[in-house]
């Protein structure tokens, strides 16, 4: 800790003659001796052109001034005891380290080459290994948490926060974008309530996964960027029933454009704390919305349709690819849009628009089919929350918007069902194809990915002569049903519809719009158990699958990642406990 006065960074370094992490920090001139200087991470690594090129150090991370995120309140009470934190956005606390050795078991290359500019090769420094597991702390450098609230299962929870994660850096990359780094499962903060501040190897498997599954999907999400797994034992009740065992502790270093999420406006709305709700509000217009102007009187409103239409989107991708967050709750919710909080999601098998991952959900709130609903009842609260910066034409207005929120839903939804369909173009007949596609699919209970993805992969002759043999298993379990021959009679001809199409080219863009692999939980699960073991082998193999969702991989049909799900999987559970 530096003596004297308040540090206004986090993540970002503040400088006093002293070295950051393993590199020599660059002081402005304009810095006097004992001031602060608000810094955020930037990389000096350049081409003879003067291009940023991947470090092979974290040596070559340096620092520029300055970033507006660390003049937003900051807690003015230390310490990572719990408590009620009042009249700010961020507390400083530090990560706990883990007290056995730590060992990096997974990383991801586009993360670390492409987001954050380091070669591979920096993973195998134990620099890097201190850096990502809370394990090293810089002279200087004050890690935050992020107060925050929430409505959880509909219900106003009060203060929540970041109870087992830190903001230990937000860097600048050779392509000007801005990341924050946040280490989960770091240690207790204020926010950790009963909690130990930990996260355990299986939830932190399946984030790491998940996270990075979803972005080659396309779907807007954080990144992940390593695992470390340690041999400190955390105790959880997995199932809430009474049996507590010993695990694994992990962190998972998680990055993403802003962690703000519905609930950091929520608690500031609901504490009557309305001049920093205004200074955040404005900060992430400024930081993350460009489009908007400081400068329009309606910026806050502006804001508001933005997000409306974004989450829109987002819901409408997780349908797409058969998606189920499992805690959509407000605290859960990106104001930029983006997934996070991976907890007990899970991907849809059989198609069932009342399927549920979570096992703590008892009432099904959280079912797949009622996502878009639940995006609407969050939203609803983020306006509530923005109602203290807004005149009574404004909330008029948002109330609109958020009126709109359905067709937005619907229109976007549409779009992507058509293409997993392969039409061109919008016919009236769409929605009675796609409807009635799911329909069947429900009630054969046939497999949602495999069924699109099969239909991707079958030719027009043996699909209109219903010539669909086992080996398309999920398509041949829909064929069963009594509607199927009129269905195909009525999806060819309006395959006719597509000009200039052909049935080649048809199959090409199904297969690269319908993925093949998604990590269902069976996966994500063999991969825990073996990781369990100490044996991430297939953690590995599933990074590298998932990396290419559309393409067809000899590895992948092997270990039978295109099958039914075996046997023993049938009855596995997922909870919020991790």
């Amino acid at each position: 800790m530096v003596p004297g006065g308040r540090i206004t960074l986090v993540g970002i370094w503040t400088i006093y003659g002293v070295y950051c992490l393993t590199g020599r920090c660059q002081i402005p001139t304009s810095a006097k001796s004992g001031e602060q200087t608000s810094l955020i991470i930037t990389q000096n690594s350049s081409d003879s052109c003067g291009r940023k090129r991947r470090a092979p150090s974290m040596e070559s991370w340096s620092a520029s001034l300055d970033d507006q995120l660390a003049k937003l309140p900051i807690d003015s009470i230390r310490g990572n005891y719990v408590r009620k934190v009042k009249d700010c956005i961020f507390s400083h606390t530090y990560p706990t380290p883990f007290i056995s050795d730590v060992r990096l078991v997974a990383v991801s290359e586009d993360v670390l080459e492409n987001l954050l500019d380091l070669d591979l090769s920096v993973a195998k420094t134990d620099d890097f290994l201190q850096f990502i597991s809370g394990g090293k702390s810089i002279s200087g450098f004050a890690p935050l948490t992020h107060r925050y609230g929430g409505h959880q299962f509909g219900i106003w929870a009060g203060q929540l926060g970041d109870g087992r994660a830190h903001l230990i850096a937000v860097y600048i990359n050779r392509f000007g974008e801005r990341w924050e780094l946040q280490l989960k499962g770091s240690g207790r903060t204020p926010y950790s309530r009963r909690g130990d501040g930990r996260a355990v190897l299986r939830s932190s498997v399946r984030e790491f996964l998940c996270s990075e599954a979803m972005h080659y999907l396309g779907v807007p999400t954080s990144r992940a960027a390593s695992l470390v797994v340690s041999d400190d034992a955390v105790w959880r009740d997995q199932f809430y029933n009474g049996n507590v065992k010993k695990e694994q502790g992990a962190v998972v270093l998680r990055v993403a454009k802003s962690w703000f999420r519905i609930g950091s406006l929520e608690i500031l709305s609901n504490s009557g704390e309305f001049h920093s709700l205004r200074e955040v509000v404005y900060f992430i217009i400024n930081e993350h919305f460009p489009a908007i102007s400081r400068t329009d009187p309606n910026r806050v409103l502006a804001f508001f349709g933005v997000v409306v239409s974004q989450t829109a989107d987002m819901i409408a991708r997780w349908m797409s690819v058969g998606f189920a967050h499992g805690v959509c709750n407000t605290d859960n919710f990106s104001l930029l849009s983006i997934t996070i909080d991976y907890g007990p999601f899970g991907f849809m098998e059989s198609y069932d628009a009342d399927y549920v991952p979570n096992t703590s959900d008892d009432e099904g709130r959280y079912r797949i089919g009622n996502q878009a609903n639940v995006g609407m009842f969050n939203l609803n609260k983020l306006l509530v929350a923005l109602t203290p910066l807004l005149d009574n034409g404004q909330r008029r207005m948002a109330s609109s918007i958020l009126d709109g929120f359905p067709a937005l839903y619907y229109q976007r939804f549409t779009e992507l069902f058509r293409s997993k369909l392969g039409f061109l173009g919008a016919r009236e007949e769409d929605l009675t194809l796609i409807v009635s596609f799911l329909s069947m699919m429900e009630d054969t209970r046939a497999d949602f990915t495999m069924s699109f993805r099969q239909l991707s992969e079958i030719t027009e002759y043996h699909l209109r002569n219903l010539s669909i043999t086992e080996d398309c298993w999920a398509l041949h379990d829909i064929s069963q049903h009594l509607d199927f021959p009129a269905w195909v009679a009525m999806y060819l001809q309006r395959l006719k519809s597509n000009s200039d199409d052909s049935d080649s080219a048809r199959r090409q863009r199904m297969k690269a719009t319908n993925p093949r692999y998604i990590l269902r939980n069976w996966m994500a699960e063999s991969a825990v158990r073996k990781a369990e073991k100490n044996d991430f082998s297939e953690v590995h193999r599933l990074q590298k699958i998932l990396q290419r969702p559309f393409q067809m991989q000899r590895m992948a049909e092997v270990a039978g990642y295109s099958h039914k799900a075996p046997e023993w999987a049938k009855d596995l559970k997922v909870s919020c406990s991790s």
